[in-house]
C-alpha cells in the first residue's frame, strides 16, 4: 500500500511539473526589439513588431501609439481595415502595415519621410495579446566639405551634387 502512494504521488508530481511549460505553450506574445531604431531624417523605416506565433493579425485589433502625441495613434488596424480618422494628422500618408505581412503575424510598422519630431517611443498593441515598446532615435544628415584654404565646414542640407574632376 506504501509503494501504490509514492507511485501515485510521483505520478502526481510529474504531471504538475508540466503544467506551467502546457499551460505557456499556446501564450501569444508580441515581440519587438530591445534596441533602440536609429533613423536619419528623410528615411524610410520599419519598426519592428511580430507575433511570437504566426498566426494571421488581419482581424485582430492593431494600434500603434507615439508616447506624448496628441492624438497619441500614428496607424490603428480595427475589423479588417486601417482606421484613418484615428491617426494624427502628421503620420497621415507616412505610416503602413504590410497587409500581406500581417497575415503571417508581422504587425511591423512602415514609416516614410522619417522627422526629427518622430523620435520617441512607439507602443505596438494588440488588445487582449498584449504590446511592446520602441525607442526610435532621428539623427540629421550632415555633409563635410574640406576646402584647402578655409578648412572644414558643415552643412546640414542633405540634396546636393556630386561632381568628378
Amino acid at each position: 500500500m506504501n509503494s501504490a502512494l509514492n507511485t501515485h504521488l510521483v505520478l502526481l508530481l510529474m504531471v504538475f511539473a508540466q503544467l506551467p511549460s502546457s499551460f505557456t505553450k499556446g501564450t501569444i506574445q508580441v515581440i519587438g526589439s530591445s534596441h533602440p531604431i536609429v533613423a536619419l531624417v528623410g528615411d524610410d523605416i520599419i519598426l519592428p513588431c511580430y507575433l511570437n506565433s504566426s498566426i494571421s493579425a488581419s482581424d485582430k485589433t492593431v494600434e500603434w501609439t507615439k508616447y506624448k502625441l496628441d492624438p497619441r495613434f500614428v496607424y490603428v488596424w480595427r475589423d479588417g481595415g486601417e482606421l484613418e480618422s484615428k491617426k494624427n494628422p502628421s503620420y497621415k500618408g507616412r505610416t503602413t502595415v504590410s497587409l500581406h505581412k500581417l497575415n503571417h503575424g508581422d504587425i511591423s510598422l512602415n514609416l516614410s519621410k522619417v522627422r526629427l519630431s518622430d523620435r520617441g517611443r512607439y507602443r505596438c498593441f494588440l488588445p487582449d495579446m498584449g504590446e511592446t515598446l520602441l525607442e526610435l532615435i532621428v539623427g540629421k544628415k550632415y555633409l563635410i566639405f574640406i576646402n584647402q584654404r578655409s578648412g572644414l565646414s558643415l552643412n546640414s542640407n542633405t540634396k546636393y551634387r556630386q561632381t568628378l574632376a
